[in-house]
């Protein structure tokens, strides 16, 4: 997907996001940190069922944008979704989790390259 269209999705998701209530949103940049996608976005929900929810919406917004190979990890998780968007990864976490993994933390800080060929 090209840059211009990338970024327009991220803002997009981070909309979808913001109107369905999760809290402390956060985009990271990780187009020289990994491969594995361009950005990365972490938000919280209030409870599992928001959590839930919120993966939920955001599938069947980006399927009506045509997005139609994401995944979605964390099912069967009360605390954690992922959703892999191909070039944006989304972790939606509860507040506690999200503190005890501190992604954003993690991917700010730089990293050589070379520990990050998957």
């Amino acid at each position: 997907m090209q840059i211009k269209k990338i970024n327009q999705l991220k803002k997009e998701i981070e909309n979808i996001l913001d109107d369905n209530k999760a809290t402390e949103i956060i985009s990271i940049n990780l187009k020289d940190k990994t491969s594995i996608a361009d950005f990365m976005i972490v938000a919280s929900g209030n409870s599992s069922k928001h959590i839930q929810a919120l993966s939920e919406i955001l599938l069947t917004e980006l399927k009506k944008r045509g997005i139609n190979n994401c995944r979605l990890e964390g099912r069967d998780s009360n605390d954690w979704k992922l959703i892999d968007a191909i070039d944006i990864i989304v972790h939606i976490f509860h507040p506690e989790k999200r503190r005890f993994y501190n992604l954003e933390k993690m991917w700010s800080e730089l990293i050589p390259k070379e520990r990050l060929t998957i």
